[in-house]
């Protein structure tokens, strides 16, 4: 009984540190993601996944129109927002 507990040590310590080092920081950056495209506001200027800058002009429940080049309103998903950007 101790050997085959002994044996799975090796594969429990490696599942630990799997969760750790990949996808522990991955469920952070997945949830400080979701909170910026929650937050985000009319005037906001941001980056969408594509890499396209614009300002944030109007926000719908799971959409967001951004303004891009003065006059061109293109309609976007909240989830395609990559960043905010700051000044």
């Amino acid at each position: 009984m101790g050997d085959s507990i002994l044996g799975l040590l090796p594969i429990l310590i490696m599942f630990v540190a799997m969760w750790f080092i990949l996808i522990r920081p991955a469920q952070k950056r997945q949830k400080a993601t979701a909170q910026m495209q929650s937050s985000l506001k009319r005037g906001d200027k941001v980056v969408t996944i594509g890499g396209l800058h614009g300002e944030v002009d109007a926000i719908e429940d799971s959409a967001v129109v951004i303004i891009v080049d003065g006059n061109t309103r293109l309609k976007f998903e909240r989830q395609a927002i990559g960043r905010v950007i700051t000044d």
